[in-house]
């Protein structure tokens, strides 16, 4: 088995964090796709990582419709559709003192860090994606390419355009960003995930960058912006049939106007 080229394999198909967790619990656990029955031995807050990362060490290697027929016949499920897991992280709400980190953690990052940490609060993008995507507006910028990425007309970042935002899973499609905000980032300096780790950690502050995305997501579901949409924005398409087949954006330009005057209204709140 060539480890590398498998890792190279799954850096095509995942995000670095994503990739990194696949590759270590294949390596792991490779031997549980000759004896599945071992699954289900696992503590339950790995084991559908696990499963996961064996399907796709299964696939790579030619030996998927037998590995998953026998984790079947063993009676081996998964656990993520857990319907009180969900609940019980829709009631724990941790939203409440969010902006009161948020506020801690720009008195210790550096000002294009803290310009990172607004953009990932007001795209709803995940972390890494929003470092890329950053990244992404300053290097195009030096280069006057910036239009390939940005579509004016629409006020959005078209992410769809780039094979590395578009994966087997956790896509994301496109972002409305203000004109004003795209500026600021195109006049900025690069971010790196683990130099702005380092300095909250530094300052025994808690990693909650993630939890920006839910926030923003909860934020516009609450002022009018309807759950199909926040989830079209932040790359979610339901396997719904009204959403697969009849959900239609009649006029995209004033839908973003309509997410951007939302956002205002956060980027207002978080000086409050």
């Amino acid at each position: 088995m060539d480890w590398n080229a498998y890792r190279e394999h799954l850096s095509k198909l995942y995000t670095k964090q994503n990739t990194s967790q696949q590759y270590s619990y294949a390596v792991k656990y490779y031997r549980y796709l000759e004896d599945p029955k071992k699954i289900s031995d696992l503590p339950t807050t790995i084991k559908d990582s696990v499963l996961k990362a064996l399907i796709a060490l299964s696939k790579y290697l030619g030996y998927y419709t037998e590995f998953t027929a026998s984790f079947k016949n063993h009676g081996i499920k998964w656990n993520h559709g857990n319907s009180l897991k969900a609940f019980l992280n829709i009631i724990n709400n941790n939203h409440a003192n969010l902006m009161s980190w948020y506020k801690s953690a720009n008195n210790v990052l550096r000002p294009n860090e803290q310009l990172y940490l607004r953009y990932a609060l007001l795209s709803g993008l995940r972390k890494q994606e929003a470092i890329d995507s950053f990244n992404m507006v300053i290097d195009l910028s030096k280069s006057r390419k910036l239009d390939e990425y940005y579509d004016e007309n629409t006020s959005c970042l078209q992410h769809f355009k780039y094979g590395k935002y578009l994966r087997k899973s956790k896509n994301t499609y496109i972002t409305a960003i203000s004109k004003d905000l795209l500026k600021e980032i195109s006049d900025s300096n690069s971010v790196s995930y683990l130099k702005i780790r380092k300095r909250l950690t530094k300052h025994k502050m808690p990693l909650r960058i993630k939890e920006l995305r839910s926030y923003y997501a909860t934020y516009l579901r609450n002022h009018g912006i309807i759950s199909e949409y926040v989830d079209l924005f932040q790359g979610r398409i339901s396997k719904d049939v009204f959403v697969r087949n009849y959900l239609k954006i009649e006029d995209l330009k004033a839908l973003v106007c309509q997410i951007l005057n939302v956002i205002k209204d956060l980027e207002n709140s978080m000086l409050s």
